[in-house]
């Protein structure tokens, strides 16, 4: 036992430095950890590991862990307004997305049409994990970034019933099949914002007796969410995304300290599942799945992406729900990562007895040379593909992770926001901002040096400003730099508002 936790430790240890590394270069640190997994598997240290039905059980334990950070970590001013597009992209986008991978897979490497199905539901699915720790660190506009972290959290759920459906059924009825998804989707809803409203009511009245206890307690009523949906045969994903939504955005007693742990939880989530999966993957039988799994990912970037983000904005204008521009419609065909999602979602065909074991393996290996490749190629880019289509917003207010409990009782927000090169913030002085009396410019950072500003300081390009503002005004708050920012002091004179 000592050994193998001074093995666990150690590469805990060597992922952790490797997301050091990996945050520097720009690649995404999830791959290292598939590195870590293959050289310690059967081609390096010599690790067996071949159990796909543990495989998948804990992957999908794993991904419930990374949904409820994911849910608890996101802001809902910054995706409501994104949830209707989301919704649409995560139902009607995944169903033209696995018939866009489906024909083509068939027709051209001459897999039968279950199979090609089965590839097409597996690779449907953007990535949680990879979407949360990429798209956040850039500078998007809310709308666009909460597009994206949306679409992540819901599209697991109906692609995970798909799988499942093709894997267990040698021929599902169409109908049949509709309702289900269906079911699950409205079963896994009710439960999501049932337990979320319910856990907060609890967390607020119970005063437990040490503070590390309100975090346990908040991942512990995500995975009641999760379990309960699957025993009335809902779905869990979307039960424990909406449910840590609701508490990640409610006033819950250590609200900050709970998201930090859950962020901590899911970080050990992502490192044991890559580094599962890698020790999961044969080397030796990739050779034959790199042409086929390159084709099939080709498909699914240049083609089968691009269409379900048009069929899904065609849905949205015809309806009057939403409009995407080009731009925005580009970006978010070159930003459906793909990470774990769809290398765990390989792992139930596998199991499953009705599936042919070589056929199953060969999706699989399949999948896990597109994830490799085609995350490297779409990981790196995302930061200039964004700048060439222009839609990155640098003036944007950034969130802090803040561990302050003064702060925490306030419920108040620590915002970051930097003064870009064409910002007409540029020689306003704090006091000419007019901001609410409860919010404040608490520190500038300028050129290395920080110091506490006064009325009448004046702000220049690229100074760095930290404002406190309560959650009461802090919409108010961004609204006005950006308005500023766009038309000067004289902003409100001009009809600008900052929206």
């Amino acid at each position: 036992m000592d050994v193998w936790l001074l093995l666990g430790s150690g590469i805990v240890i060597a992922c952790i430095v490797a997301v050091r590394i990996a945050h520097g270069s720009g690649l995404p640190s999830l791959l290292l950890f598939l590195a870590f997994g293959l050289v310690l598997g059967e081609a390096g240290f010599g690790l067996e590991f071949e159990n796909a039905p543990l495989a998948q059980q804990m992957g999908l334990i794993a991904l419930a862990v990374i949904l409820a950070e994911g849910g608890l970590t996101t802001t809902w001013s910054h995706i409501k307004g994104s949830i209707p597009t989301a919704v649409v992209l995560a139902t009607v986008g995944v169903a033209v997305s696995i018939a866009a991978v489906a024909a083509p897979v068939h027709f051209l490497l001459g897999m039968d049409w279950r199979t090609a199905l089965l590839l097409g539901a597996v690779l449907a699915s953007t990535d949680a994990a990879a979407v949360f720790s990429v798209l956040r660190r850039l500078p998007l506009p809310p709308r666009l970034s909460g597009i994206l972290e949306a679409e992540s959290g819901f599209n697991d759920a109906p692609v995970v019933i798909a799988v499942v459906l093709l894997s267990t059924s040698a021929s599902p009825h169409l109908g049949t099949a509709l309702l289900e998804v269906v079911f699950e989707l409205v079963v896994g809803a009710a439960v999501g914002l049932a337990v979320g409203p319910v856990g907060v009511y609890a967390l607020r009245r119970v005063a437990l007796p040490a503070a590390g206890l309100y975090p346990i307690a908040v991942l512990a009523l995500a995975f009641v969410a999760y379990s309960g949906a699957a025993h009335l045969h809902g779905s869990g994903f979307l039960a424990v995304y909406l449910a840590a939504l609701f508490m990640g955005n409610s006033r819950m007693p250590h609200r900050t300290a709970s998201r930090g742990f859950a962020e901590g939880i899911a970080w050990l989530a992502q490192i044991g599942l890559f580094v599962m999966l890698g020790l999961l993957a044969s080397p030796s039988e990739m050779p034959e799945a790199i042409v086929p799994g390159l084709v099939a990912g080709l498909i699914l970037v240049a083609v089968a992406r691009p269409l379900s983000i048009m069929a899904s904005a065609l849905l949205l204008r015809l309806t009057g729900v939403d409009r995407l521009d080009w731009r925005e419609q580009a970006f978010l065909s070159w930003a459906g990562l793909r990470g774990a999602v769809p290398i765990v979602l390989a792992t139930i065909p596998w199991a499953a007895t009705s599936i042919d074991e070589g056929a199953a393996k060969l999706v699989f290996n399949e999948v896990f040379v597109i994830v490799v490749v085609y995350t490297l190629l779409q990981g790196p880019t995302l930061p200039w593909v964004a700048k060439r289509l222009g839609v990155t917003a640098p003036e944007e207010a950034r969130d802090l992770a803040v561990e302050s409990a003064p702060l925490e009782e306030l419920n108040a927000d620590l915002l970051q926001i930097r003064v870009p090169p064409t910002s007409k913030l540029h020689g306003v002085e704090i006091f000419e901002l007019r901001l609410p009396s409860d919010a404040q410019v608490t520190l500038i950072v300028r050129e290395g040096r920080s110091f506490v500003p006064s009325g009448s300081t004046r702000i220049r390009t690229d100074d760095q400003l930290l404002v406190v503002a309560t959650a009461a005004c802090r919409e108010t708050v961004e609204q006005r730099f950006r308005a500023v920012s766009r038309r000067g002091k004289l902003a409100g004179w001009f009809g600008e508002r900052g929206t």
